[in-house]
């Protein structure tokens, strides 16, 4: 299982959102940490294992994989309303 990490300013914005958006993206992000690659898809036009998104109805979030000390970093919150 990886450690879901957030830069403070990040988090400031997870808080921040409609109840809603914040819960799917809680869920989102709790499946992350059990299965980083299943439960993410690509950021940009690379495939790789470690910039991914995480995505539901309102929200995307980049995060960066962080395969050797198993942690999840939320880099950036998106709310799409």
């Amino acid at each position: 299982m990886y450690r879901l990490k957030y830069d403070p300013g990040v988090e400031a914005v997870h808080d921040a959102l409609p109840p809603e958006a914040s819960e799917q993206l809680s869920i989102t992000l709790a499946a992350a940490c059990h299965d980083p690659l299943g439960a993410t898809q690509p950021y940009g036009d690379v495939e790789d294992d470690v910039m991914r998104m995480a995505v539901t109805e309102h929200v995307f979030a980049v995060l960066l994989l962080g395969h050797t000390l198993n942690t999840v970093t939320v880099l950036q919150i998106n709310y799409l309303g």
